[in-house]
């Protein structure tokens, strides 16, 4: 480390830091706030109030903010959070509206794209590149958008020493993540019956639409071998993943990174996931788990995961998906991007401005 840097964070307006139940964005960004203290930098949070990660905070709203994706709310949260860390040597901005805002800042600024380049995303990061520099989470994820600059390639990572491993001695399959179909619940459910093994779901549901995909698909599935557990803290998803022969990740879309795959091989719990996304950048076929692109072949694997290694599960973490690897690459970033000579400032207060913070309150 060249020196100590001030580095400003900033989290979505959605979900506290850390979250304290689903949020996998959130929980990668109270890991990287740690483990950057840890590395001796200065680390400034912006996030809603109500998040309790152990360094500076500051924030506008005093709770998440619903719906979740408002826009008028998201602006509101931003134009605040530059305001606010206007000392900063540089800013990692993990919201979707903060990188428009170019000729705003007044430092280097990090972003990271935390979702699949769409369309909609594409142009939008066209628009903020190269004032901006660009994370992809995955090389998945960063090859969907070739035309768009990427300056990194940083992977997410846990804190092993926060997950205990466990012993995979619970009898049942798991699910864990959010109710939905592109999560694919129901094949996971599928996958249990099939492979005669009981299935565990622990998954968020808030939203209209994943109300409306357990209304009327998953729950007229649920019974006997299958259950329904609701949303669980990270200490609760740690020791279900623990007991669980495997994790189940039956997913249906592209998926940018995965978090909850990571977070099984720290517990040494072996991934049964369609190949798709990032699932192959995560999971080592027939090593820490198996990669099957349909039903029938992740039930026929579920047997086969009692031969794996949980102890090569838990090392993958160790070596490749851990906080400390993920904090030293976002260092390594941030000490290359400060070294720039930073932007004259103009401060959010004109009348436009002032109308925009009072319209979102």
């Amino acid at each position: 480390m060249d020196r100590s840097l001030r580095i400003g964070i900033i989290a979505p307006a959605w979900v506290p830091v850390p979250p304290r139940g689903y949020g996998g964005t959130e929980a990668v960004l109270d890991s990287l706030a740690r483990g950057l203290t840890r590395a001796g930098h200065e680390v400034v949070l912006f996030a809603t109030g109500d998040s309790t990660c152990p360094v500076d905070r500051r924030s506008y709203w005093p709770q998440g903010v619903t719906p979740m994706g408002a826009i008028l709310p998201e602006v509101a949260h931003v134009i605040a959070a530059y305001d606010a860390l206007g000392d900063c040597d540089v800013v990692h901005d993990h919201t979707l509206v903060g990188p428009l805002l170019t000729e705003r800042h007044r430092m280097p600024v990090v972003t990271t794209n935390h979702a699949p380049f769409t369309p909609e995303i594409r142009a939008l990061y066209a628009a903020a590149t190269p004032a901006v520099s660009l994370v992809a989470i995955s090389h998945s994820q960063r090859a969907g958008a070739p035309e768009i600059p990427v300056a990194r390639v940083i992977h997410h990572g846990v804190d092993p020493e926060s997950i205990p491993v466990g012993d995979g001695r619970g009898g049942y399959l798991l699910f864990l993540g959010r109710m939905s179909a592109d999560k694919g619940v129901h094949r996971a459910i599928d996958v249990a019956r099939r492979a005669g093994v009981p299935l565990k779901i622990a998954a968020k549901m808030r939203e209209e639409a994943e109300i409306a995909y357990f209304d009327g698909v998953v729950r007229p599935l649920l019974g006997g071998d299958v259950e329904y557990l609701g949303e669980v803290s990270p200490g609760e998803r740690d020791a279900l993943l623990g007991s669980a022969l495997a994790l189940v990740n039956p997913i249906a879309w592209p998926e940018p990174f995965g978090m909850v795959m990571v977070e099984s091989l720290a517990t040494g719990t072996p991934v049964l996931a369609a190949p798709l996304g990032a699932a192959p950048e995560i999971v080592d076929d027939g090593v820490t788990g198996f990669l099957r692109t349909d039903v029938e072949g992740l039930a026929a694997a579920v047997p086969l995961v009692a031969g794996l290694d949980r102890a090569r599960c838990r090392a993958v973490v160790e070596t490749r998906f851990s906080a400390d690897r993920m904090v030293a690459e976002h260092a390594d970033l941030y000490t290359s991007l400060a070294r720039r000579l930073r932007r004259t400032y103009e401060p959010f207060s004109d009348r436009a401005v002032s109308a925009v913070l009072a319209g979102a309150r």
